[in-house]
């Protein structure tokens, strides 16, 4: 009788093992899916044997079949863990060589790779960093440095990631308080985590500070249901109404920065879920804001996440889009400083979006400026400039800085064709300007004469520039003293001579390191 109490103890004890297996991996595979949804990121689940890590692999895989590949190199679970032929026939799949683990160890320190579930009991919890690893449950008891050691493989700090998630299915807070007094300086004083319902708080609150930046506005809750055109709609009037606000590109791109660390930690909660549409919106609405003009460079690590987002929300188009249609323009002559651009701009229901759109073609048109035409790209740049410090200070309202601009492209476009009507090419024209033409005392001269300066003065620096002249005084000297001699040569005003000859010098420079560029 007592032995048969002992047999039907145990069986109750591995039938309660297994339903405990089974919900965990139900759980698992709730809360994992929701994580996965809202980051790019890694997760590892620490489980008290290898018998475990294969039983509660099997588990996972039934939930979702779609995970399990047999192939090595395919698959997006895997269970970590050494062995021996020994071992039972159905751990074998799990068991690999050293080479087989660093090949896996390889694709889950990879982002990009499908790879991202790894079931472990010893390995990869020490001498071992995945900065993507964002989340990791923990089924196995542990202590001191090996505590502290595992859970230091998720406080990574990895582009979108604010932080990490440890999920503890056995109660290791008073084990983990006791590590920290032993291993770390603060001797156990301060959080020791930041618990997800003061993330959820801070995401809700940056969330209800948006939505206020939208008042009078339809935010669409629906964002993922609305076609592409529907969305490049939105985003359009979007724009326009939180560039019309003080400070509101700049205040709007760091709100969402702050709700997106907030999602980043408590993106599977409830709360969270029920205004992914909002956070799907803002993230694309900051995106077009903070676009960066062209010509200014992207660290490694913006271009890196962009081709990960274009990758990851790939989608089949559903037909063509037009997009100055959605923006409200006519197919236009693609110059911006065409008449006919520059009326349907002016024309444009959004008039804040009218203005940041024509600053940043004008800016980019400076800036190709600027590598041939010193003196032309830095006078047009301080008019926009000065322009968009009334327009941001509201001294001026959308309609009159979307006139003011569209007075400064003319004025650049008649610029160019000013050097067609003297007769002077492109590199002439910039030597040209440096001779401060507009100045009374230089007008003097007659425009024949002050082209026949800017003629001789390439043709001068031309045959007198060598490739390292910048770096060797002695030239520029000789340089300015040339210069000099030509200015006096036509009677150039001597009280005007020297900040031609800087200007000269400094169009010079730039002349020649663009023929050395081409």
């Amino acid at each position: 009788k007592e032995k048969l109490k002992t047999k039907w103890a145990q069986l109750e004890a591995i039938v309660g093992a297994q339903k405990r297996l089974q919900l965990v991996a139900e759980d698992i595979v709730e809360h994992l899916e929701k994580r996965l949804e809202g980051l790019d990121g890694k997760a590892m689940i620490v489980c008290m044997s290898r018998r475990i890590c294969t039983e509660l692999y099997r588990e996972l895989t039934l939930l979702r079949p779609q995970w399990n590949d047999e192939n090595d190199n395919q698959g997006r679970i895997k269970v970590v863990m050494t062995g021996s032929a020994s071992d039972p026939l159905d751990w074998q799949p799990h068991i690999r060589n050293k080479a087989g683990r660093e090949s896996l160890s390889k694709r889950f320190r990879n982002p990009d790779d499908p790879l991202q579930i790894v079931l472990v009991r010893d390995m990869w919890l020490t001498g071992f960093d995945a900065p993507s690893l964002h989340t990791m449950y923990v089924d196995k008891p542990m202590r001191g440095h090996g505590l502290m050691q595992a859970i230091a493989r998720v406080n990574r700090v990895f582009k979108d990631k604010p932080g990490g998630l440890i999920v503890d299915y056995l109660g290791l807070s008073n084990e983990l308080k006791e590590a920290l007094a032993t291993y770390t300086a603060s001797k156990g004083k301060g959080d020791i985590t930041l618990d997800v319902n003061e993330a959820v708080a801070l995401l809700m609150e940056k969330h209800e500070i948006l939505l206020s930046m939208f008042h009078g506005f339809d935010v669409p809750h629906d964002w993922s249901s609305l076609s592409d055109s529907a969305q490049l709609s939105v985003i359009a009037s979007a724009q326009d109404h939180i560039l019309s606000l003080k400070e509101g590109k700049d205040r709007f791109i760091r709100t969402v920065t702050e709700l997106n660390h907030a999602f980043g930690l408590a993106g599977s909660r409830d709360e969270a879920l029920r205004i992914r549409d909002d956070v799907i919106f803002f993230q694309n609405l900051s995106a077009v804001l903070g676009k960066k003009e062209p010509g200014k460079e992207r660290s490694a690590e913006e271009l890196d996440h962009a081709v990960r987002q274009i990758i990851s929300r790939a989608v089949a188009p559903d037909g063509v889009i037009d997009i100055f249609a959605t923006a409200g323009l006519p197919k236009p002559d693609i110059s911006i400083l065409s008449d006919q651009f520059l009326a349907e701009v002016r024309g444009m229901q959004h008039r804040n979006l009218a203005v940041e759109l024509l600053q940043k073609l004008l800016r980019n048109e400076l800036r190709t400026r600027s590598r041939t035409n010193v003196v032309q790209s830095r006078s047009f740049s301080a008019m926009l400039d000065e322009t968009m410090r009334r327009y941001q200070n509201r001294s001026i309202e959308a309609a009159q800085v979307i006139e003011e601009m569209i007075r400064i492209a003319k004025q650049v476009r008649e610029a160019t064709a000013r050097g067609e009507e003297l007769g002077l090419s492109e590199e002439e024209l910039a030597f040209y300007d440096a001779l401060e033409t507009n100045d009374s005392a230089v007008k003097v001269l007659g425009d024949e004469t002050l082209c026949t300066i800017a003629r001789e003065l390439v043709t001068t620096v031309r045959n007198n520039v060598t490739i390292d002249w910048t770096l060797r005084e002695s030239v520029r000297a000789n340089i300015r003293r040339l210069v000099r001699r030509i200015l006096h040569k036509y009677g150039y005003p001597p009280d005007k001579q020297q900040k031609a000859i800087d200007t000269v010098l400094e169009q010079a420079e730039l002349t020649s390191s663009e023929q050395a560029d081409a």
